[in-house]
């Protein structure tokens, strides 16, 4: 086959045909057929279809040059030759070889998702045909990423592995190399606030104190350019509305491993605000707009007001449907009076309704669960107050690492919308199985499922098996949070237990004991509920240690025909219990407050005759925006006692209600339980006594000087205070996808148990080295305090609590940890 001259790929950007003899002897033909050659991977259909010229086509020189152009805007082809063959179009190319892999060597910095991310922007990845001629752009563009940093002595290689069937394997090679440390920052033509008071807001640091162990003077580009608008907000909300930064110069030392940042700013002067005007369309709501108008004439000119009144009166018009009002603030300034003329512009659009609510993500959660939560509706214009209440309800259900709300435009209108809500699920309960042994428990078998979502329903529901050679319970339990659609709950547990109390370690008792009870919870607002139930309990007391407290019971209510025998008691209970929470979020919360206030009494005929009132608070303040900082301030009041007679003697409260302190969910730093009243026996020989009831003296026959006081274990008390004071940091070393399930925090706790019924003077009568062994378990001012750090996780096996605390305020005999455990609560 014989083939003219070469039509040539170069015909491609404006190719000239002269110099070749072309241009003068081409002359235009009509095409009798069309042949390419080449392909691979392309189908000849798809080749044609981008070559625009047809069989029966007179082709010219124009037409071949679009026609090659046309080619090469397919991607498909690094190469293309257009020649004739009589009046055939031959056409021959060279494909783009295909990405089998793409892989990375030497990045430390980026990690390989980011940077695959990056080249997927650019279209090279696996399956994709190369295009070499991005090669280098693209090496460049990572060299830039690792110069923004401060790595300036950064090399990026792309290499190209030719693999069998026109396929390639693309190489990165990365060569980090040190990141230049910030040498120096200079501030330039500032007057009204010093250097130091400047670059002390920055977050690039020309110096790191030794103990700071997290801070670096590393330099990168996008801070510097964060640290600019840090300076030119914290000027423009003092009045310089004219301040600039004219310049920045960024120069490395000749070593290339150190920086000077020079930042040179024109300050200007201090503006007043003279006047300020609404104009645009206000809805007639003109009054309303001015009286929550934070900006007043005569005040200092405040660039961070303008910006949140702008903020608000767009959230304000977004409750009216207006989801994209437009607020402008245009300033007009006089710069001979140093004063200035706000002009806020309201333009709140068109009223936009809600057609459909979406959710994803919620591959557990079912979506009825999650749409009782919403108060925003489908069919109703869009409210943003109520789009942002239901991402908080969905958000304190604890069932969510996140929350995310999207509301996209319906295609073809203006005035329709979708709210897409979109969560990420994290662990709502807390599992326990395990087979063990120990020289305290000895065997012990243990199985628990506690669930706060249970199977996706919104349910909570639970089985706890539990028994080793103390203790054996077993408790199940389960409510309905939505028993009505009005929010109205109902639930109810059964339970069995039996404790020895010696065989733990403590003062000897045993308890056995077996219930039910039944509860219901009542909605008053978003807010606030009211709960309440009632139940029954049977518990039998036997073997109980001759401590002074316990005999203080025992003696109310034992057989005066039968000193020995145990105790059996009967009690029927009622409770209540008010709670509020506007937190932002069910677990790890970093905004909002939360009280419970709780009670429960047993009813007037039952055996024993006792309340209990518990109130718990907590309040998360934010320190900034993205509440990365957050101080958290906990307490809790408790009381207990009992009430009316019984043969003659004022009831109290059971020694089994009693409160504790102590261990990772209290008062840290000081061992599980054992903060308070701790037990005590008299002896006189080797009986104990106890005092009678008129405070003369020992019961028993003897000498009261020959009393010894022997000191026991804690035994809590019936009141209860403490306190704790939280700041919570960024957890380091961790990665940002993790922030939402380990929290960091320091603190500083304090509290007391205490026994307002202990009456430390009726021992009065004790030897005084006696009596001076004694402490006064009723006084709520022996308090103790602890500082520390917490890390909480929330494992997939439930939420887990790790504590360093050490003591601040001890007494004797209190027992202190450092290391404290817990799973299955977080604060």
């Amino acid at each position: 086959m014989r083939l003219n001259k070469l039509f040539a790929s170069m015909l491609l950007v404006g190719a000239s045909f002269s110099g070749n003899g072309w241009a003068e002897t081409f002359q235009p033909f009509e095409v009798a057929d069309i042949q390419v050659e080449g392909l691979q991977r392309v189908a000849l259909g798809a080749a044609l279809l981008n070559l625009p010229v047809k069989v029966g086509d007179t082709v010219d020189q124009l037409k071949l040059q679009q026609a090659i152009k046309s080619l090469y805007a397919s991607t498909n082809f690094e190469k293309i030759e257009v020649l004739r063959d009589g009046n055939v179009l031959v056409v021959k190319v060279t494909e783009r070889p295909t990405i089998s892999s793409v892989t990375f060597e030497g990045n430390k910095d980026i990690k390989d998702e980011q940077l695959q991310e990056s080249l997927d922007g650019s279209g090279v990845k696996v399956g994709e045909s190369l295009d070499r001629t991005m090669l280098s752009g693209i090496e460049k563009g990572l060299q830039d990423f690792y110069y923004g940093v401060g790595k300036y002595g950064a090399k990026v290689k792309a290499e190209i592995i030719n693999l069998p069937r026109n396929r390639v394997e693309l190489k990165f090679t990365f060569t980090e190399g040190l990141a230049a440390e910030i040498r120096q920052i200079n501030v330039v033509g500032n007057t009204e606030f010093s250097d130091a008071e400047l670059i002390g807001m920055l977050e690039l640091k020309d110096y790191v104190a030794w103990w700071d162990l997290f801070g670096e003077r590393r330099y990168q580009k996008q801070k510097l350019q964060a640290d600019l608008e840090t300076i030119k907000t914290y000027y423009q909300n003092r009045g310089y509305i004219r301040f600039d930064v004219t310049s920045t110069q960024v120069a490395m030392t000749p070593d290339r491993k150190g920086l000077y940042i020079t930042i040179n700013v024109d300050e200007g002067e201090q503006y007043k605000v003279k006047d300020v005007n609404l104009t645009g369309d206000l809805m007639g709501k003109e009054e309303v707009l001015e009286a929550i108008l934070p900006l007043k004439a005569g005040d200092m000119y405040n660039g961070g007001d303008v910006t949140f009144t702008e903020e608000m009166y767009g959230k304000y018009l977004g409750r009216f449907g207006y989801a994209y009002p437009e607020v402008k603030t245009y300033p007009e300034i006089d710069d001979e009076t140093k004063e200035v003329n706000l002009n806020i512009n309201i333009n709140p659009g068109k009223r936009v309704y809600v057609r459909n609510i979406s959710f994803t993500g919620n591959t557990v959660t079912k979506d009825e669960v999650m749409r009782r939560q919403l108060r925003q509706m489908e069919g109703a214009w869009l409210n943003s107050a109520q789009v942002e209440l239901s991402k908080s309800n969905l958000n304190r259900l604890g069932y969510f690492e996140t929350v995310d709300t999207e509301t996209v435009q319906v295609p073809g209108t203006d005035d329709l919308v979708d709210v897409a809500f979109n969560v990420k699920e994290q662990p709502s309960g807390s599992f326990n199985a395990g087979v063990g042994y120990g020289t305290e428990s000895g065997l012990s078998l243990q199985f628990g499922v506690q669930q706060s979502n249970f199977l996706g329903t919104g349910n909570q529901a639970g089985v706890n098996l539990n028994t080793n050679k103390y203790s054996k319970n077993v408790n199940i339990n389960y409510t309905d949070p939505y028993f009505t659609k009005d929010g109205v709950s109902l639930g109810g547990s059964i339970y069995w237990s039996e404790f020895d109390a010696d065989e733990a370690n403590l003062e000897a008792y045993k308890n056995s004991s077996y219930g039910v009870s039944l509860n219901s919870g009542f909605p008053i607002n978003e807010y606030n509920r009211i709960n309440g139930g009632i139940g029954y309990r049977h518990n039998e007391i036997s073997e109980i240690s001759a401590y002074e407290q316990a005999i203080r019971f025992y003696d109310i209510y034992r057989d005066s025909d039968d000193p020995n025998a145990g105790l059996s008691f009967d009690n029927f209970e009622l409770s209540l219990g008010w709670s509020r929470s506007n937190l932002n979020r069910g677990t790890f919360p970093s905004d909002g407050s939360s009280q419970r206030l709780n009670g429960k009494m047993t009813v007037p005929g039952s055996d024993l005759q006792y309340f209990k009132a518990d109130f718990d608070t907590s309040f998360y303040f934010p320190i900034d925006r993205k509440h990365s900082f957050v101080m958290l301030a906990r307490g809790r009041l408790g009381y207990g006692n009992g009430y009316g007679q019984f043969n003659d003697n004022d009831q109290i409260l059971p020694f089994w209600e009693n409160y504790y302190s102590g261990g990772s969910s209290s008062l840290r730093g000081f061992k599980s339980n054992s903060v308070g009243p701790r037990s005590f026996y008299l002896y006189r020989g080797s009986e104990p006594c106890s005092p009678d009831p008129s405070g003369e003296g020992c019961s028993l026959p003897g000498d009261p000087n020959q009393i010894q006081v022997s000191s026991g274990r804690s035994i809590g008390g019936n009141a209860i205070a403490t306190a704790s004071l939280e700041l919570i940091v960024p957890t380091p070393f961790l990665d940002e996808a993790y922030t939402n399930s380990v929290r960091t925090s320091f603190f500083v706790d304090a509290g007391n148990v205490w026994d307002t019924e202990f009456d430390y003077d009726s021992y009065r009568y004790l030897p005084v080295e006696e009596f001076d062994r004694l402490q006064d378990y009723s006084d709520p001012s022996r308090i103790r305090a602890s500082w520390g750090m917490s890390v909480q996780w929330l494992s997939p096996m439930g939420p887990m609590v790790f504590s360093l605390a050490w003591p601040i305020k001890e007494y004797e005999d209190d027992e202190t940890e450092i290391f404290s455990f817990n799973i299955g609560k977080t604060f």
